[in-house]
């Protein structure tokens, strides 16, 4: 009976803090294919400025598609495949379905024109700009062993 109640109790914490941390996720939106000419400003051929971009909530009327987590795409075509003279082109932007399933990976292929792909999902405000793991999901992570520990003894 012990047990019964403490993995209801255990159950009852981790589904509130769930359910809190539910909120809409802001990602960057940016696609090479719209910037300027001879200008960089979605990471295609060089590291991508945090500072010169603002993260926008996925569920917001700015945000060019609603979504509950971000992806980042990276096309990239042989020597002398070019879209408007670029053989790389990055798209930064929200998403509401990944093709697998699942966020916080990355998959990749080649089309059958040669053009290598990645595409690469995550839930965590701006991500889809980041390297690394956000700090959220650590703490959260390391908070869920503490609680966990205590209730499983």
């Amino acid at each position: 009976m012990v047990n019964a109640v403490k993995f209801i109790t255990l159950s009852c914490i981790i589904s509130a803090y769930l359910f809190i941390e539910t909120e809409a996720v802001r990602c960057y939106q940016c696609g090479s294919d719209s910037d300027p000419k001879n200008e960089d400003l979605c990471g295609a051929y060089e590291p991508f400025d945090k500072n010169k971009h603002i993260s926008i909530d996925c569920n917001d009327e700015d945000s060019k598609m609603p979504g509950s987590f971000c992806v980042k795409e990276i096309r990239q075509g042989p020597r002398g495949f070019i879209w408007d003279g670029r053989f790389r082109q990055v798209v930064r932007r929200c998403a509401s379905v990944a093709e697998t399933g699942v966020t916080n990976v990355c998959n990749w292929g080649v089309d059958e024109n040669g053009v290598y792909w990645q595409q690469c999902y995550c839930s965590e405000d701006s991500c889809n700009g980041a390297t690394s793991l956000s700090s959220s999901l650590t703490i959260a992570t390391i908070i869920s062993f503490f609680i966990t520990i205590y209730f499983i003894r």
